[in-house]
């Protein structure tokens, strides 16, 4: 696949391995980050984000799962319901995430949507429980595509669910977990440009 990432210079193979590396901690198939990051890219392009805004985007994408590979926690891969406290940890990994990001030179602005990847437009998620536009729309839009793909892949505790049964979940959670708005844009897109 040829790289959408050209432009990140001297960046990209180092987001290139933490993506790669995150998507075989946690069980992904290769190159599921990258795909991630094209879907991201095409959701932001529909509403109108600026070439620069995608970019960060796209790199937070990449990114967005760095703070469960330094947490290097086994729970992540086991094969049941994580219980409460494990959740409340994993709760962390945004936060470690944009630690990490800062440390290996990505801007700010990557740095928080890699933050803010897990809020939720009513304010129920975390780690700072930003509600609506609060929320940057880049991490609205990587809430709900990393969503989407975790819906769709087979993990250790759940077969996949069909794209169908996925867009109804987002769907069902638009004005609650995910934007309305990137929901619209999200399910405008054709299947095959989502897989």
């Amino acid at each position: 696949m040829q790289s959408i990432f050209a432009e990140a210079g001297v960046y990209e193979a180092k987001l290139t391995e933490a993506a790669t590396a995150a998507d075989l901690f946690e069980g992904y198939p290769d190159g599921h980050s990258h795909r991630v990051a094209w879907v991201v890219d095409s959701i932001g392009s529909v509403l109108g984000l600026e070439a620069h805004d995608r970019f960060f985007l796209r790199q937070a994408a990449l990114a967005r799962n760095t703070g469960e590979m330094q947490m290097n926690r086994s729970y992540i891969t086991v094969p049941r319901l994580l219980s409460s406290d494990e959740r409340l940890d994993l709760q962390r990994h945004p936060v470690i995430g944009e630690q990490w990001c800062a440390k290996n030179g990505l801007s700010r602005g990557v740095q928080l949507i890699v933050r803010w990847h897990h809020e939720w437009w009513n304010g129920c998620g975390y780690p700072d429980a930003l509600e609506g536009e609060q929320i940057p729309l880049a991490a609205r839009i990587l809430r709900l595509v990393d969503t989407y793909s975790a819906l769709t892949e087979n993990r250790v505790f759940r077969e996949a669910l069909t794209d169908e049964t996925a867009r109804r979940f987002l769907i069902e959670w638009a004005g609650i977990e995910f934007d309305p708005a990137v929901v619209r844009a999200f399910v405008s897109l054709p299947v095959d440009e989502v897989n």
